[in-house]
């Protein structure tokens, strides 16, 4: 079944575990009230990898498709018939959209980080990057760069382990090179990058955080609590910072176009994200 936006009932979900703190709620009911799409609901789901596919199975015959949070990206994307290109290179999705023989895999993901590294206001045309951590968040982060005209990027990881997302950055047509988060190299490589890209969760980044007063810009995943510990660093260094409410924004604008087949109502949608942050 095809988006509607004629105003027929369609009710569409996010898929997560936990799933209580999800945004996509206000976003999704944000947009459906602006578009005047009154008889289309949005819900939440507790789901973990494993439910995902009966949960899909068991989709009511309104359901026009789902949001996708951790830990059921790469499970969706496994599910899908069909999948996105940048879906299929990143190796996971957060967007199912049903169609009439089956389900279509996209990541917006990367939409999300196009929008943040948007929000600076003067990347170069070919921005150089650090990207801190190595997991599922960098593979996304990595073809939003690539997106954004991106051609060198350096990926800073714990262990020995940044392989997957290496491949998957040269699979975008990126130079990737590979550093532990103790490299003595690392201070200078983030002072000559155009954007430091946080991915590592608290509390794990705090004992990185001396890093973040050497960059240029911090684009952090991060955003509840606000400030990050990475974001109050910047701030009181002077970097500018975008968070990841920019890119939970920019990836929901793609979801909600390819739910109603109707341009994404921007101001509206984040307006309703303002609130529910308390900014």
């Amino acid at each position: 079944m095809a988006a509607d936006p004629t105003g027929a009932p369609r009710s569409a979900a996010v898929l997560g575990h936990p799933v209580d703190h999800s945004l996509s709620p206000v976003l999704h009911g944000a947009a459906y009230r602006a578009l005047g799409l009154h008889g289309w609901s949005y819900e939440r789901i507790d789901c973990d990898a494993d439910q995902l596919p009966s949960v899909v199975d068991a989709s009511p015959v309104d359901r026009v498709g789902y949001s996708v949070t951790m830990p059921g990206k790469f499970a969706a994307l496994e599910y899908a018939s069909e999948v996105s290109d940048r879906a299929r290179i990143v190796g996971s999705a957060n967007t199912l959209v049903r169609r009439a023989d089956g389900w279509f895999a996209d990541c917006t993901d990367v939409d999300g980080v196009t929008g943040a590294l948007g929000a600076f206001g003067d990347l170069p045309p070919a921005p150089t990057a650090v990207i801190l951590g190595v997991g599922g968040t960098a593979r996304p982060v990595l073809a939003g760069l690539a997106a954004a005209g991106a051609t060198r990027v350096i990926l800073a990881s714990r262990r020995d382990n940044a392989g997957p997302a290496a491949e998957c950055g040269r699979a975008l047509g990126l130079e990737v090179h590979t550093v532990l988060l103790t490299d003595a190299s690392l201070p200078r490589e983030i002072a000559a990058a155009d954007v430091l890209v946080n991915t590592v969760p608290e509390p794990g980044v705090r004992e990185l955080s001396g890093l973040v007063a050497h960059a240029r810009r911090l684009f952090d995943v991060l955003y509840d609590p606000w400030p990050t510990a990475a974001g109050a660093v910047a701030s009181r260094a002077g970097v500018p910072v975008v968070g990841g409410d920019v890119m939970l924004l920019n990836q929901a604008f793609g979801q909600v176009e390819l739910f109603t087949g109707m341009p994404a109502p921007r101001e509206a949608m984040a307006a309703a994200l303002s609130v529910a942050l308390g900014r």
